[in-house]
């Protein structure tokens, strides 16, 4: 993210800030790890069982293993997954931490696992795994943050870029053929048809349900605040009413 400064000099605040934030190196330690040791097992079709006990599924969830609500969000099903997924808690995550504190970082990224998970519960259909709820919740607390940022290289506001994100989330979570609703999924048959299939891969309703969180507690964050001068300004207000 960057303002009005030039793009050298924002390149180096955003390396300073990543070598400043431990907490987003040991997030992404974390990912990368996991996933080396699922590929030192032989990769996900060998450790199925892992997948199937931690990975995020209605089924699961519904038999009582509710840990999986937490733990999908840090399995991956391919080094690419996994690498995409980490590269963007190091570079958002960063940033969130230079603005807000590791504290908070490390608050929402579980906040946005659960909520993306609650959402591809309610939306989804396959089992889920991978880190993206908690990384689309880091961007959107960044948008909501920073709302008239600009996120390079799109020429657009963090406000208009954060809520184009829900917005589509939302509407490929809701056209998904998968769910079967009536004249939405008409339109996700027609994209299949297409060549673009490919797009409901992807757990949208997920990224939905996360940036949804990441976005609620940015707007907590900015919420007004009860101050003594505040209060002063008010009872002054009412007395000469």
């Amino acid at each position: 993210m960057h303002t009005s400064d030039g793009p050298f000099s924002s390149v180096s605040r955003n390396l300073s800030q990543l070598r400043n934030s431990p907490v987003s190196w040991i997030c992404f330690g974390l990912v990368m790890g996991i996933h080396t040791l699922v590929e030192s097992r032989g990769g996900p079709e060998c450790v199925s069982w892992w997948f199937e006990n931690f990975g995020l599924s209605r089924e699961g969830c519904l038999s009582g293993k509710v840990w999986q609500i937490l733990t999908y969000g840090f399995l991956h099903g391919s080094w690419l997954h996994a690498g995409i997924n980490g590269l963007f808690v190091l570079l958002i995550g960063s940033r969130v931490a230079y603005i807000a504190g590791g504290v908070l970082m490390m608050r929402v990224i579980p906040a946005g696992i659960i909520g993306g998970g609650l959402c591809h519960l309610w939306l989804g259909s396959n089992i889920l795994v991978g880190l993206s709820g908690g990384c689309v919740a880091l961007l959107l607390l960044l948008t909501t943050l920073s709302p008239q940022s600009k996120m390079f290289p799109l020429p657009i506001s963090g406000k208009s870029l954060g809520q184009g994100i829900l917005l589509a989330e939302l509407v490929l979570a809701l056209i998904d053929p998968a769910l079967d609703l009536p004249g939405l999924s008409e339109v996700g048959r027609k994209l299949v048809e297409s060549g673009m299939g490919s797009w409901f891969l992807m757990g949208h309703a997920c990224h939905f349900g996360g940036g949804l969180v990441g976005w609620m507690m940015g707007r907590w964050l900015l919420r007004p605040r009860v101050t003594l001068e505040r209060l002063r300004r008010e009872r002054a207000r009412r007395e000469a009413g």
